[in-house]
């Protein structure tokens, strides 16, 4: 079920559902959703409350979650940064109010865990830059894209091959985001189905190894057995032990993935870099990895 775009005019939420944020680093951001964007914006407690490395404690975020979910007026949530905590709130959440009248949940990073458990619900959510990262340099195309998902335009992406492309033509509903909470949320009642999807991965800060270890759990859990295809972004920040792992992110990616035959590409642009274009979390989209470019569009496009 898609919620339905957004309008001039509209009420829409602000939160914090991970860790702390300076609230003054998000006037920016709030200036441009109600000045340019013409939104009014509620803004939740969370956003100027701390607890330890949190945005206040569960019960806080928490509330402001089930306020906002729970508000008809508010039509569509955004989560002001990620960084850890929001799968802290999940089991304590009442998504019925949610299911009757869906609307945008907005983040990326640790929000991974919402958007899976928003999946588990057959709704779709919003993977796209946050309010903390909307103005950063060379963010602009990433935050049009938000905007034109959020407001009901259709999505048209399309980039240059990349050397490790496996070539190929993907149909199916598109999941993912961040590995690690991807792989954090494997055996909850978030997880979900990966079967017939188009996957996305990303990931920030992580060794090697650790890239490794989680496509050795994606593989091993069979994720990755019946996908329709695979979109790998930005593994940026990358960490080595003083003995090398011996290969990238990329070449690790590629190694999980002898074994199977459907189309990937590589260096899509979405992950930790300012190039995060938004990605509709259970929309039914087509992968083309073809020699001389990559796109990916709405299914009833092609």
């Amino acid at each position: 079920m898609r919620p339905n775009p957004i309008q001039k005019g509209d009420t829409v939420g602000l939160l914090a559902l991970a860790c702390k944020v300076d609230f003054e680093m998000l006037k920016p951001a709030i200036h441009l959703m109600e000045n340019v964007w013409g939104l009014k914006v509620v803004l939740g407690e969370s956003l100027t409350s701390e607890y330890h490395q949190f945005a206040g404690t569960d019960a806080v975020r928490a509330k402001d979650f089930q306020m906002m979910l729970d508000n008809p007026e508010i039509k569509a949530i955004f989560s002001a940064r990620g960084g850890y905590g929001s799968a802290r709130l999940l089991d304590s959440m009442d998504f019925t109010a949610f299911q009757k009248h869906p609307k945008w949940v907005i983040g990326f990073s640790d929000i991974t865990a919402v958007h899976c458990h928003i999946h588990t619900l057959n709704i779709e959510s919003l993977h796209a830059t946050m309010p903390k990262l909307f103005l950063q340099e060379g963010g602009e195309i990433s935050l049009e894209s938000l905007r034109k998902v959020l407001f009901g335009e259709e999505i048209n992406y399309k980039i240059e091959p990349h050397p490790m492309n496996r070539f190929g033509k993907a149909n199916g509903q598109l999941i993912g985001g961040n590995l690690a909470m991807l792989i954090h949320i494997i055996g909850s009642k978030s997880d979900i189905n990966y079967d017939g999807k188009i996957l996305f991965l990303e990931d920030v800060n992580e060794y090697f190894y650790s890239i490794d270890r989680m496509m050795i759990q994606l593989k091993r859990s069979e994720k990755l057995k019946n996908l329709a295809g695979l979109i790998v972004g930005s593994f940026s920040d990358c960490k080595d032990n003083d003995v090398p792992f011996g290969m990238t992110a990329n070449e690790i990616i590629q190694e999980a993935l002898a074994t199977y035959d459907f189309p990937v590409c590589y260096g899509f642009p979405v992950g930790h870099g300012a190039d995060n274009w938004a990605m509709p979390c259970g929309r039914e989209m087509r992968l083309l990895v073809e020699e001389y470019d990559v796109s990916l569009k709405e299914d009833y496009l092609l």
